[in-house]
């Protein structure tokens, strides 16, 4: 397995091909990039995994959001890409389980996300909407998921996702 290190902004044109070769160049339409616009995602939270010739192999970046009329802080995984070459290999899930490691550890309370249920299930995810959470354009119920990473971080909190337009914390 390949080391995981912080993105660094030399990585940024790397990801992005690598985002067009997992996901095509139409993934921008979809509703979580209308969360994304305009907003920098959490430098962080931003890890790759490179080859010994620096090539990066998978990525994962996260991007603050805000839920319900209370604008309770969240972040948003997503998107996490391995090159096809190196999936099935384990790439994806050690990005996930580091970057959430840090990001409890960096005090985030909530984590969302629109991914396959069976894949982030393990993680502790479960359904966002069973929770009354909604998001502001058309996903897949299924889909969409929510995880605390603080136990008890979703009492109460119920309401639309929606762009974060500065980091807050949740009283």
């Amino acid at each position: 397995m390949f080391p995981i290190v912080l993105e660094r902004p030399a990585d940024a044109a790397h990801i992005d091909n690598l985002l067009d070769l997992t996901f095509g160049s139409e993934r921008t339409k979809k509703t979580v990039y209308r969360l994304r616009e305009g907003v920098a995602h959490i430098k962080s939270l931003a890890f790759v995994v490179r080859n010994p010739e620096g090539a990066v192999l998978g990525s994962i970046r996260y991007w603050p959001v805000v839920i319900g009329e209370n604008a309770v802080s969240a972040i948003m995984l997503g998107p996490v890409a391995v090159h096809p070459d190196y999936q099935g290999q384990g790439i994806g899930r050690a990005l996930i389980r580091h970057s959430l490691y840090a990001a409890t550890r960096q005090g985030h309370r909530i984590c969302i996300l629109v991914g396959d249920k069976p894949y982030y299930e393990p993680f502790g995810f479960t359904n966002a909407a069973d929770r009354g959470l909604e998001m502001p354009g058309w996903v897949e119920r299924e889909r969409f998921q929510a995880m605390e990473l603080i136990p008890g971080a979703l009492n109460g909190v119920t309401g639309m996702v929606g762009k974060a337009t500065r980091r807050r914390r949740a009283a």
